[in-house]
């Protein structure tokens, strides 16, 4: 990991954080295998390509979300369409950045 690299980690860190006092919703966009697997107890599972017909779904929790998936990758393409369809998100990385705050 190079010297931005652990920037960037502490600043989603934080972002993790302050979006949790906020009262943040967990989304997890993995498969439904890989939820079965394991995931955060307070998380709401939304496969990615379900986000778009689920978008007023979100909408309608009306608090601000993090997103999560395996390694980032999907929870990053689930954060860009909420974010451009005007919901407060971040994306959280893998599940296990987000749950390790949870108490």
């Amino acid at each position: 990991m190079g010297l931005f690299g652990l920037f960037s980690q502490k600043d989603t860190t934080n972002e993790i954080k302050e979006y949790l006092d906020k009262d943040a919703i967990i989304l997890d966009v993995r498969t439904q295998m890989e939820w079965d697997e394991g995931h955060s107890e307070p998380a709401k599972h939304i496969v990615l390509n379900l986000i778009p017909l689920k978008i007023d779904e979100i909408k309608s929790w009306n608090k601000p979300i993090i997103a999560v998936c395996k390694s980032g990758g999907r929870s990053g393409q689930a954060t860009q369409f909420l974010k451009q369809n005007g919901v407060d998100v971040i994306n959280g990385g893998p599940w296990q950045n987000v749950d390790q705050y949870l108490d």
